[in-house]
């Protein structure tokens, strides 16, 4: 095996330098060439006499070499020229990736059949390997999914609008009844013909009481339990159900139901002791997949925005992450208040970023 030579040991100058460059956090930005950092900073090198993007892809200088600059004219004004591999005084490769995926997703949604990978990889002039890679990691869907989801939306707002079912089924780009029957069920918690009388005939038990953090509203279909919400004022927990489904027969629980609704309240109170019952989860396939991140976290413990995107293999839909814990109707069942910001900092919380704070102190003195 060749021996390589050892590095030579730094001046007490250079050693002084690397190591007030080693403890700023933007020297890990630039070790794992950060994508996420383009525009928040350059890095000039006093060896080559160049400045980069925290994500330029050239071998990285050592920390003795190196300076900080907050923006291309401050490195420029110190003497340094821009790298011709990474140009960091122009528009970052991130920045025109997302362009680009922005344009094939509008092309996506103004298209009658789904585009293949091939004609979207053709229209973008990557390869369609490069295209799937990139378009999962900023949309968290793939090309494919991503299609689905629109032909599901526009499924959705043909029933809404009272269109027959056939009329439906052809008009938001599905070949086949039978797929777009699976899809369907799966998409909506129903049959289409019951989603476009707006849940008629579909039944759902509910029960309003109180907790600890306030009024809670439990409701079960026929597949399990469909919300669980919180707030202040049963009367709004309750109206929000009903304008989900306005043609559902809601039926107030019997005495069967009460001790269900108690085994949800004693989960809420003490989360760690887990719910054993079976969930009516309805949402995208995005959606469905950033809430398994959540469930998969255990209490006691919380995980960033940008933690459950990686999770699910799309690191650079942190928004979109944050939007599916928004859409989330099964509070602590799925359990979003355990998703903070990546200092730790609490965020939004559909039911408020008080319950947030109580149920992690919760959870936390039951761990410990």
């Amino acid at each position: 095996m060749p021996v390589h030579p050892a590095r030579p040991p730094l001046n007490p100058r250079a050693a002084e330098l690397a190591a007030v460059v080693e403890r700023d956090p933007r020297w890990a930005a630039v070790r794992s060439r950060d994508a996420a950092a383009d525009g928040r900073f350059v890095y000039s090198v006093r060896t080559t006499g160049v400045y980069c993007r925290p994500s330029c892809p050239a071998r990285a200088a050592r920390p003795e070499n190196i300076a900080f600059h907050a923006d291309p004219s401050a490195a420029e004004a110190a003497g340094f020229r821009p790298c011709k591999r990474c140009r960091p005084d122009g528009v970052s490769i991130a920045a025109q990736q997302a362009a680009i995926i922005a344009a094939l997703c509008r092309h996506i949604e103004a298209s009658e059949q789904a585009p293949t990978l091939d004609a979207l990889a053709a229209r973008a002039g990557w390869s369609p390997y490069h295209l799937h890679r990139v378009f999962k990691a900023i949309t968290g869907l793939t090309p494919r999914a991503y299609a689905a989801a629109q032909r599901a939306g526009r499924m959705r707002q043909q029933l809404q609008s009272g269109a027959r079912v056939t009329d439906a089924l052809y008009d938001a780009g599905y070949g086949s009844g039978g797929h777009f029957y699976a899809e369907a069920d799966r998409q909506l918690g129903m049959t289409p013909g019951r989603y476009r009388a707006g849940g008629a005939d579909s039944v759902i038990r509910f029960a309003l009481g109180e907790c600890s953090l306030g009024a809670i509203l439990v409701a079960q279909s026929e597949r399990g339990i469909c919300a669980i919400t919180l707030g202040d004022d049963p009367d709004t927990l309750l109206r929000e159900l009903q304008d989900h489904f306005p043609r559902a027969r809601l039926i107030g629980g019997d005495r069967a139901f009460e001790t269900l609704v108690a085994r949800v309240v004693g989960f809420v109170e003490a989360p760690r002791l887990g719910l054993d019952l079976p969930l009516d989860v309805r949402g995208t396939a995005f959606q469905q997949r950033v809430w398994q991140a959540l469930r998969d976290i255990p209490a006691g413990r919380t995980a960033s925005y940008a933690e459950i995107a990686e999770r699910i293999g799309a690191p650079k839909a942190v928004r979109a992450v944050a939007q599916a814990c928004a859409a989330n109707a099964l509070a602590v069942a799925i359990p979003c208040h355990r998703v903070v910001r990546r200092d730790g900092a609490l965020s939004g919380y559909r039911w408020g970023v008080e319950r947030k704070q109580a149920l992690l102190e919760r959870e936390g003195s039951a761990a410990a």
